[in-house]
């Protein structure tokens, strides 16, 4: 197939990239570039050392004789040339990775809220409707999230996507009704990914257009089986507040020798995903499209679930670390439970990789081995959801008055 990976620059965009041009699909990637624009905004690099997307897509195709191409394009703000190129390429699959993925960042200020929102939604929706006018019959790949539907939970577990209902009609005769389910978004980042799924529904029951929108637990790790191949390959590692995820940073943190930072009581619970199980679940997305006419095809992509002091004490177990409870930034729940269905992928053949004691080993030598380019005061995650989180946070934060155990 011809592929375009939007955003394939990025965290699971790269690896995906290269699994797929692995299998002998022509792949392009389309990048604005701007998360490395944003490690400039921070002032705070990957872990990992990334060359240029240039650079990469050239090692690979030396190392493969596969060719990876380039399209420098944002997709928010270029809508006729995103047409144009549709109209060109004509592509078999889309797969759109190409949204800021960072909920603590979308907090930032009012001004990272809007550029999530612009950049998010706008590229989103320029996407369909260039899809729709340029008549590319492209089956589309979303990855969305599992924080869509928000941090609580009612004892039930989370469908893929649709929730059947009843309502009374004015006769008061009970009818069946299948709706979206509901949403209940915690951060900006999580919100504008609603709207998506709002977008995707109207665009193909209007246009016919073929979509899978993904629900992505976290994703930890930073190997797969191709960036593995070669040292110019590897993929970014984000430790960071903003970008970090929690399992990632908790393995940074274990490396050197840093507290780990588990904010409020560390009772949320969240869905897990490896990144070798991400690109592996894209692929079988890929092979199972809908049919036009089809309403969006919806995969919960997680594999497990856990507290997040569960992990702390789970890697402390493992290093020796430290735990250290501070002050909450996010607006949420202290404590909540997360039940999740995940049949279809399960049903594809995925078989998934669990934190397996190896595993974490394995992120963890990755971050002693490059625990140089750690910057310490970027690892706790600051940003506040509202003004008088951020002035509790900013009045205590190290949790002075909070505890520490071992």
């Amino acid at each position: 197939m011809r592929i375009a990976v939007l955003g394939g620059d990025g965290f699971v965009g790269w690896p995906t990239t290269l699994h797929l041009s692995n299998q002998g699909h022509e792949v392009h990637i389309i990048d604005n570039l701007s998360r490395r624009w944003i490690d400039t905004e921070l002032g705070v690099q990957s872990l990992t050392p990334m060359d240029s997307i240039q650079e990469r897509c050239r090692i690979w195709t030396q190392l493969t004789g596969e060719h990876i191409q380039f399209h420098l394009l944002d997709l928010a703000r270029e809508y006729e040339r995103l047409k144009q190129w549709l109209t060109e390429y004509r592509p078999d699959a889309i797969i759109h990775f190409a949204e800021q993925r960072a909920a603590p960042y979308s907090m930032k200020t009012d001004r990272h809220k809007v550029y999530t929102v612009d950049n998010n939604v706008g590229a989103t929706h320029n996407l369909l409707a260039a899809m729709v006018d340029s008549g590319c019959d492209a089956h589309l790949v979303h990855l969305g999230t599992m924080g869509v539907y928000g941090y609580s939970s009612v004892g039930a577990a989370i469908p893929e996507g649709y929730l059947d209902v009843e309502i009374t009609n004015l006769e008061g005769e009970k009818k069946g009704l299948e709706i979206l389910y509901p949403t209940k978004p915690g951060s900006v980042y999580h919100m504008t990914k609603s709207l998506d799924q709002i977008l995707f529904q109207f665009y193909a029951q209007n246009d016919g257009l073929r979509i899978t929108d993904l629900h992505q637990g976290i994703v930890w790790g930073t190997h797969t089986d191709q960036t593995r191949r070669h040292e110019q390959l590897i993929n970014r590692f984000d430790y960071d507040g903003d970008y970090g995820t929690v399992l990632n940073r908790f393995l940074i943190q274990a490396a050197i020798d840093y507290p780990l930072t588990v904010h409020g009581t560390g009772g949320q619970t969240r869905a897990f995903i490896h990144i070798q199980d991400s690109v592996r679940c894209i692929e079988l997305a890929l092979g199972d499209a809908p049919q036009s006419g089809d309403r969006v095809r919806i995969f919960n992509q997680m594999t497990e679930t856990h507290r997040v002091r569960d992990l702390a004490e789970l890697v402390a177990g493992l290093t020796g670390a430290e735990v250290k409870y501070l002050p909450n930034p996010r607006k949420e729940a202290a404590e909540n439970d997360l039940i999740v269905k995940n049949d279809q992928f399960l049903a594809l053949g995925l078989n998934p990789t669990t934190l397996a004691e190896g595993l974490l080993e394995e992120v963890v030598d990755v971050a002693r081995k490059y625990a140089h380019r750690i910057d310490r005061s970027r690892v706790a995650a600051v940003s506040a959801w509202t003004r008088d989180i951020a002035q509790r946070v900013e009045h205590d934060p190290e949790g002075t008055r909070l505890k520490s155990v071992s």
